[in-house]
């Protein structure tokens, strides 16, 4: 289950088993350095990013310094009345239940030194809620037909129920499920029908192997994440539906990256051990252009990402963006799901494993998190917190 930390929403077990794996087919560098061995360039991510897409991404900087303020002063006391902090187009909003400790209260005026916060009472805290949402979930898993996953709204009002009423509707009417579920969870429950997510998985890159590069194990292909180190070695950060623990990982010419050793089924994520730096490919496959990875930080509810998988590369010539962050889920893959705002599709098979990211102030990027599923314009992926706190990583350098 996720810590009471960021999340927007938090959603059921059932979802992560429908939505598609994208599978098989702190501080660094400054941008604009020479990437070692390869002879890349990396650019500025200006010139990767949209303009627009950039913009909504350099507006929100300060809002999310302001909610890493909030984030951290919740993680230090894991306090029962926190809801969840979301952000909104100019402010920063924090919900809660109860009486605010003076230490979250402190935090909040460190927090508007850098951006508006607003402070909303919550009906629930997020506490209660995932305690409801697993009584439902666990009901969800003996009839599907009631629907796929649980969300938490961010405001504590209560849950959601997602259904793919394509495939329920023969079985259970919406009113039928609605007033089931009422009964089951003991707080307002909202129906709402969407699809669910399923799974989906460059290509010439060398040592130092970098974040963005096309992976190949027996079987398949995935996207490289990050380059990430820990106290003692340097390694690939990945998809751990790529391939598991102990499978041998080749670049598409056949040069031997590593095998994996360090592996999270429940969170999806997975350390291939090599040598590989803090660069990341954002343009087309045959494309060694790239930016900077300039360290990583916590993923809100309301945050613009990008992405830049291998085959969605190959589809439209570098990185996938204006994708907002919606929710976290509560179930054991702890995933986040996001949307892209156009309705483009957000991610295609072969791009499992690859980086999610958003801008930083010197003009390279912050790690975010690594892709799992998709399903059309929806994303779910693993946020690099998750990561760190399985493996003790970060970015390497």
């Amino acid at each position: 289950m996720r810590d009471s930390r960021t999340g927007l929403w938090a959603a059921g077990s059932a979802l992560t088993a429908a939505m598609a794996l994208v599978g098989a087919l702190a501080s660094g560098a400054s941008a604009g350095q020479q990437h070692d061995g390869n002879g890349e360039k990396a650019v500025p991510i200006s010139q990767v990013v949209g303009a627009d897409d950039l913009r909504k991404m350099n507006e929100q900087r300060p809002l999310v310094a302001a909610a890493s303020i909030l984030a951290k002063a919740q993680e230090q006391g894991d306090y029962e009345g926190y809801t969840g902090i979301g952000l909104q187009e100019e402010h920063v909003t924090l919900w809660w239940k109860g009486d605010l400790p003076e230490p979250v209260r402190q935090a909040a005026e460190r927090a508007r030194g850098t951006a508006p916060v607003r402070i909303v009472a919550a009906e629930h805290s997020l506490a209660e809620l995932e305690d409801a949402s697993e009584v439902l979930q666990a009901r969800l898993e003996k009839d599907p037909s009631l629907g796929h996953s649980v969300k938490i709204p961010t405001d504590g009002s209560g849950l959601v129920l997602a259904r793919d009423t394509t495939s329920t509707a023969r079985t259970a009417s919406a009113a039928q499920a609605r007033r089931t579920v009422d009964r089951i969870a003991g707080v307002p429950v909202k129906a709402v029908s969407e699809e669910p997510l399923r799974e989906r998985s460059r290509v010439n890159d060398g040592a130092p192997w970098s974040g963005g590069a096309q992976i190949n194990f027996d079987g398949g292909a995935c996207t490289a994440g990050f380059g990430v180190r820990d106290a003692s070695a340097t390694y690939l950060l990945t998809a751990e539906h790529c391939g598991r623990s102990g499978n041998r990982f080749t670049n598409p010419q056949g040069a031997y990256i590593g095998t994996s050793t360090k592996s999270s089924d429940p969170h999806d994520v997975m350390l291939i051990p090599t040598n590989s730096d803090n660069f990341m490919y954002t343009g087309g496959p045959d494309s060694d252009a790239g930016v900077r990875v300039d360290g990583w930080d916590h993923v809100f509810p309301g945050e613009y990402l990008c992405q830049s998988g291998i085959t969605s590369a190959r589809a439209t010539g570098g990185p996938v963006c204006n994708i907002k962050v919606l929710f976290f889920y509560n179930d054991s893959e702890d995933l986040v799901e996001a949307e892209q705002m156009n309705g483009q599709t957000v991610a295609r098979s072969g791009d499992s494993g690859g980086p999610v990211y958003t801008a930083s102030a010197s003009g390279g990027a912050i790690a975010k998190g690594t892709l799992t599923r998709s399903a059309g314009s929806r994303l779910g992926f693993q946020d690099f917190y998750t990561a760190t706190r399985d493996f003790g990583i970060w970015i390497n350098k």
